[in-house]
């Protein structure tokens, strides 16, 4: 098989003695080599006009090209021409394809913590965020990456560990939530927490090598 072939689900490899069935089908990250849960994976397709697109939510057609989370991957795969060997024919790759993969990442983020909020499933402000964490509700604290550690020590503090995400803004918190701002917010148990953390493990990579 080529090296930069993608990997196909019946083709997995997996991991320790998990049986083949149950482990989650990995994926080959076109820069680095090296096979990944596919579900940890940045996606992107070749259009139908030959340019290398981002595909955050997984569901555009073709074939998947897949990047480790980090802006350099991206880079590099630009850079090196890695998208076209790996897609086997000539595509056209934006310039700034690390800075559209960042902006897609933050609005499906958005976009998920908006539906946790309207479905009643996440909370802001500093005392509703600390309530859920205390009361056991929380499945995850967020805590603006632009914000003040304080108050989400005293957060973690209130006697529970829940995982906490620091990728969005709080611009961006506060948009979900109809806000100017907000610093943190809690989320409950499910699958909108389960794609908003997926999500944020994402753009906290991308997001932080660029500010580095």
């Amino acid at each position: 098989m080529n090296a930069n072939a993608e990997t196909m689900p019946d083709q997995a490899a997996t991991a320790g003695d998990v049986p083949a069935e149950t482990a989650a089908p990995l994926r080959r990250c076109i820069a680095s080599g090296e096979s990944l849960p596919r579900d940890t994976l940045l996606r992107f397709v070749v259009g139908p006009d030959g340019v290398v697109v981002p595909d955050v939510a997984d569901r555009l057609p073709g074939r998947g090209l897949w990047l480790s989370p980090d802006r350099d991957h991206i880079n590099t795969a630009t850079s090196k021409n890695l998208f076209a060997r790996a897609a086997r024919r000539s595509v056209c790759v934006p310039d700034d394809l690390a800075d559209q993969t960042e902006r897609l990442l933050a609005r499906r983020a958005i976009d998920l913590l908006s539906l946790a909020r309207r479905a009643g499933q996440a909370v802001a402000g500093f005392e509703k965020a600390r309530g859920w964490v205390a009361e056991g509700r929380a499945a995850l604290q967020i805590t603006a990456c632009d914000g003040a550690s304080d108050g989400a020590r005293k957060i973690r503090g209130s006697g529970r560990d829940v995982p906490r995400l620091v990728a969005l803004s709080g611009e961006e918190i506060g948009r979900a939530f109809g806000r100017d701002f907000a610093v943190h917010a809690a989320v409950a148990s499910g699958g909108l927490a389960d794609g908003l953390k997926n999500v944020c493990a994402k753009l906290a990579g991308v997001r932080q090598a660029a500010s580095q």
